[in-house]
């Protein structure tokens, strides 16, 4: 969702002069921009060669339910990525603009959260010159994807905020996540940056581009 959202966003940005997608499929979209490559991340022997440019922003993630399992689902969120982002760190690639989980931690019992924060950790062992992390909460746009639980938790959350509860948890339109990983491209003060929730909504800020 915050994949697609970013891809529009960018074709619309007169500060991008090209967008490359890295996808499983055919996306549908036509653009002077863009170029669309289909990859199999299996092998990245035959694609770690496309993974240049100024900016590299990661994406791509399922769900359990969707994956089949664990093991499915990790090689998705976490191995795909990480085998992207070595490509790029090998291609000088010298930005990289992650979407990860809010509560990420690479010592959680949580699988999810575990694996998010293993993620983090390995990127940040990449050479890029600069690598920001957002850390959004709970995501609300248009999903392909059926997700029960963010259809309860939602509107459970929005309520809990408008009561002053629960501000760190703040549900947030996939829209915004885009355009933040958009706007902290630009920044050049750290080598590691990472934006939670209440700093992503701050950064997703429309910028003229």
């Amino acid at each position: 969702m915050v994949g697609s959202s970013l891809v529009q966003l960018l074709l619309k940005d007169n500060r991008f002069s090209k967008v490359k997608i890295l996808a499983r499929r055919s996306t549908g979209l036509n653009h002077l921009k863009l170029e669309g490559p289909i990859i199999n991340f299996d092998y990245p022997q035959q694609w770690k060669h496309l993974v240049k440019g100024d900016v590299l922003f990661s994406a791509l993630g399922t769900t359990l339910k969707s994956a089949g399992g664990k093991e499915a689902q990790y090689k998705v969120d976490h191995t795909y990525q990480l085998n992207v982002a070595k490509a790029a760190a090998e291609n000088d690639v010298p930005v990289y603009v992650l979407i990860s989980a809010a509560m990420a931690n690479e010592h959680s019992r949580i699988f999810y959260t575990r694996m998010k924060g293993e993620l983090e950790r390995d990127i940040r062992r990449l050479p890029f010159k600069y690598i920001h992390i957002i850390q959004p909460g709970m995501l609300v746009g248009d999903r392909k994807e059926n997700r029960p639980f963010e259809k309860i938790g939602t509107p459970v959350l929005q309520f809990l905020n408008n009561l002053g509860i629960a501000k760190k948890q703040k549900p947030i339109d996939a829209s915004i996540v885009a355009q933040a990983m958009i706007n902290v491209a630009f920044k050049k003060e750290r080598v590691v940056n990472i934006y939670s929730l209440l700093e992503v909504f701050e950064q997703g800020k429309t910028q003229a581009g």
